[in-house]
């Protein structure tokens, strides 16, 4: 029986297709290589968001042929999409494989590939019109993630995501439905929707079919496990959806939704479709319809030409938010976007400064979240693993926090009714089953 590994950089949605393929490959009687095995294929699935994941997926594979020589070496996901002509020339690429043909790596492996060629299998994502489909993934995690769209069609200056995922494509809602029927059967109590761009969910179906009338098709199924929602763009958020949250139990009272940048000029050079006052008023809706709701947001911090004024507009505009939590991310220019030719760079010690400052103002309104907490009851996702340090079981809430927890072990993968006693710095501790 051959022995594969498989690594994964970036996103839930990658995270998604790796659990794809390790699964079409034990189906033709691969097997997944322990700590101590030599693996006879190594995989690993890329990012490019930003320089910085360009240079980890480099080190990544660099690293795996350096401790697995024997092995055939596979790169794909999104550096291997935009730059396979540099992953194949790394020495020890046996191949590299575009997004069009990653649902056949396991196929492409099995058949046998060339030593050491750096075989490029990539085509350029424009022409796929129609989601690529995976039979259902179950993964090995207490959550599973469900992709039912990839691709982006906004085009932020930034990003290039649009390049490495060409154009929003979206799975049929029959098929939505059949695999979480399938994995609600398996016994899973939380499944995560997650996408490239996923408010964008529908929009090229035909007949067309937008998120809401999606939520709603779910929240009338038979189903017995939880779904939450994955990122959505204030401009897509609308009202009725966060109504369906609010008063359906099937949806996770959680929300992630990118800002960026909460100064209007700093938004318009980002081609981000909504002013800092729209965004407002959509958290503040979400706030007033789920008071305990999770509000999760990104900041993009240094973007060009973001003067000090411009940076003290997003502090102001988050400081004023009832956020629960921040992603913080430094400027990263990417060649081929419209910001890398943008004049007014911000020097790497700004950037990091910014950063630092936005990120202590999360961990702030992560703190004041948790507190607020204490002394309600949540329902807690129990998880397999227990915390190694105190031999308490994991969880987590319907809004986004984790909880440590006594109890014995036919908790697990259950969701409990949970009464917090007492918040911790980066994690909600000593909660006990009511």
């Amino acid at each position: 029986m051959k022995k594969f590994s498989i690594i994964t950089l970036g996103c839930k949605v990658n995270q998604y297709e790796s659990d794809a393929v390790s699964q079409q490959l034990e189906d033709l009687g691969w097997r997944l290589a322990g700590l101590k095995d030599s693996p006879d294929a190594c995989i690993v699935n890329t990012c490019t968001v930003t320089r910085k994941s360009s240079m980890q997926s480099r080190q990544a594979i660099r690293r795996i042929i350096r401790n697995h020589p024997q092995a055939r070496i596979i790169v794909t996901g999104c550096y291997a999409q935009t730059e396979p002509d540099q992953v194949g020339q790394i020495p020890g690429v046996d191949a590299v494989i575009g997004h069009s043909d990653k649902h056949r790596i396991a196929e492409i492996l099995s058949n046998g590939i060339s030593n050491n060629s750096g075989q490029i299998l990539r085509q350029n994502l424009d022409s796929e019109k129609k989601y690529r489909q995976y039979p259902v993934v179950f993964g090995n995690r207490t959550r599973p993630f469900l992709k039912i769209q990839d691709g982006c069609n906004s085009f932020c200056t930034y990003c290039i995501v649009p390049y490495a995922r060409g154009r929003s494509r979206s799975m049929p809602p029959e098929a939505v439905l059949a695999h979480i029927r399938a994995l609600n059967d398996a016994g899973y109590r939380e499944i995560v929707l997650t996408g490239i761009h996923l408010g964008c969910y529908g929009l090229d179906l035909d007949p067309r079919l937008d998120l809401e009338r999606l939520l709603s098709r779910i929240a009338e199924s038979p189903i017995r496990c939880r779904v939450r929602l994955g990122s959505l763009e204030a401009s897509e958020l609308s009202e009725k959806i966060i109504r369906q949250v609010a008063e359906s139990d099937t949806f996770c009272p959680h929300f992630h939704v990118p800002l960026q940048s909460g100064d209007d000029g700093i938004l318009k050079r980002m081609h981000r479709p909504y002013t800092r006052s729209f965004f407002a008023d959509r958290i503040r809706m979400i706030h007033e319809f789920i008071p305990d709701a999770g509000i999760g947001v990104d900041i993009l911090a240094g973007f060009p030409g973001e003067s000090l004024a411009a940076f003290e507009n997003t502090c102001r505009l988050i400081e004023d938010l009832p956020l629960t939590y921040l992603h913080v991310f430094p400027f990263s220019a990417r060649e081929g976007t419209l910001a890398a030719g943008y004049e007014g760079r911000i020097s790497q010690d700004a950037i990091a400064d910014r950063c630092r400052m936005v990120r202590e103002i999360g961990a702030r309104k992560k703190w004041t979240f948790y507190r607020s907490l204490e002394g309600k009851t949540e329902q807690v996702l129990i998880e397999g693993k227990r915390k190694k340090t105190s031999g308490k079981l994991k969880g987590l809430t319907g809004n986004y926090v984790p909880v440590l927890l006594s109890g014995d072990d036919s908790l697990r993968n259950a969701l409990a009714s949970v009464r917090i006693e007492k918040a911790a710095a980066e994690f909600v501790s000593g909660a006990m089953i009511c």
